[in-house]
């Protein structure tokens, strides 16, 4: 396992900075081309089919978040199998998780083909708009399965150490989408069903490369199709996990579409705008959710090899290691926003708005950098509904309920954006309340303290 981390001895901070660096240039590079679908297609198809393909991207969100919570509780069952050096349970998780992303892929392609023109209509994209979402968001949803099997093979790999593998396939199946976002779109004057096609063909091949990884590797993780079956016990243990992080990702999609809805209703270039900003902001938020995300796998291995004193040291050294790289990232996309704007889309005015969504944003992160080592951290000892919970009424409500009141007696694209440092603020407050009162590392103690009495 020598791609692995070793999170349950030795140093701490150097082995997180790694763990927390590498996945957050994973996501980064995610989003870049991610990014590339926007930007190829903003230049060489307009505004409007630039529009169609930022305007999705909460709708994409709300059917893909319940599997990638899901699979997060893949990610906590496999780390804590492998703190207890429970090479069973490790590979009833393995196994079963493959079971899942299929399924799941398959049942959103089909939920979301029927009702895709509903669901874009719903966020009232203008006119001009909304034949090209229709059919951008079609072609995605017809790629689902290998997205799912992608994120969930991902968690497996991170689960024990190993981000360096999803990082490797991503890069392959990230220039091939870039390349084949030039080929169909310039070459062959197509414009968002080219994005979509090479957005869906590029997941097939990142997930078919760490399949192939799977089944290859001599690691605790390794695959055999023949095993590939749902275990109902360890199913059971990851959908506790992952099915309210599932859920609380969802209705947070749910509110971002209704904040959508309210943008769109602004015009294409406020839309066009926040979906530039979207594309430069979300490379901090993936710092910060590197950070979560480390959390949660650090202290559930060291929670499974009963070490509750490095599960504290893993969360006060995510929250300070998050508040120092990310705020380096905000600040550099704020003092170039103009520049990084500009490759999306040089309209002034699209530069202009988007400014603003940043600035708003990057307030609201603020408390997002220490929200996200703490969800994570109560997540790692297998407390999923606690944040879940935080989060559908601090942001979710919040948000849902602004919009409704606010910003409908007053619409614009700042009263918009004035939402986000509040949601986030107030999510933040009650997850770091919750840990407190909770205190789920000196619980473990007195139970092991009992025990050992005992």
């Amino acid at each position: 396992m020598s791609k692995n981390i070793d999170m349950t001895s030795g140093t701490l901070g150097d082995k997180i900075l790694k763990y927390a660096v590498t996945l957050a240039i994973t996501g980064a590079l995610q989003q870049l081309f991610t990014a590339a679908d926007i930007a190829v297609v903003g230049r060489f198809a307009g505004k409007t089919a630039m529009a169609a393909v930022g305007g999705n991207a909460p709708v994409i969100n709300l059917l893909i978040n319940l599997f990638v919570g899901i699979s997060l509780g893949t990610n906590v069952v496999i780390a804590k199998s492998i703190g207890q050096k429970n090479a069973s349970e490790v590979k009833k998780a393995v196994h079963t998780s493959f079971v899942v992303a299929l399924i799941g892929g398959v049942m959103i392609s089909l939920l979301g083909e029927a009702i895709a023109p509903d669901v874009v209509r719903m966020l009232k994209v203008p006119d001009e708009v909304y034949g090209l979402s229709v059919e951008y968001l079609r072609i995605y949803l017809l790629g689902m399965p290998v997205i799912l099997l992608y994120n969930f093979e991902a968690a497996i790999f991170r689960s024990c150490g190993n981000t360096k593998t999803p990082l490797i396939a991503l890069v392959i199946s990230g220039v091939l989408n870039v390349a084949l976002n030039i080929l169909f779109v310039v070459g062959y004057d197509m414009d968002v069903e080219g994005v979509a096609i090479a957005t869906v063909l590029a997941n097939f091949v990142s997930s078919l490369i760490l399949l192939i990884a799977l089944i290859r590797t001599d690691e605790i993780v390794k695959v055999n199709i023949k095993s590939i079956r749902v275990h109902k016990n360890v199913l059971k243990q990851m959908l506790q996990i992952g099915v309210p992080a599932g859920v609380q990702g969802m209705i947070f999609s749910f509110a971002n579409i209704i904040v959508q809805s309210g943008i769109n209703s602004l015009g294409t270039t406020v839309i066009a705008a926040s979906s530039a900003a979207l594309n430069l902001e979300i490379f901090a938020f993936y710092i910060m959710n590197s950070y979560g995300q480390a959390t949660t796998t650090f202290v559930g291995q060291n929670y499974g090899a009963k070490e509750p004193k490095r599960c504290r040291k893993v969360l006060k050294l995510c929250i300070i290691q998050d508040y120092i790289i990310t705020s380096v990232a905000c600040i550099l996309i704020l003092v170039f926003s103009d520049q990084l704007l500009a490759l999306f889309n040089t309209d002034p005015d699209v530069i202009s708005v988007g400014r603003i969504r940043l600035e708003y944003i990057f307030i609201g992160y603020l408390f997002s950098m220490a929200q996200e080592p703490l969800t994570g951290y109560l997540r790692g000892f297998g407390i999923s509904f606690v944040p879940a919970l935080c989060s559908v009424v601090g942001i979710c409500v919040v948000r849902l309920t602004w919009i409704f009141t606010v910003f409908k007696q007053a619409p614009s694209f700042t009263k918009i954006m004035e939402v986000y440092p509040l949601s986030l603020g107030l999510t933040a407050f009650a997850i770091l309340v919750m840990v407190l009162i909770i205190k789920p590392s000196r619980r473990y103690i007195k139970v092991k303290e009992a025990s050992e009495e005992i």
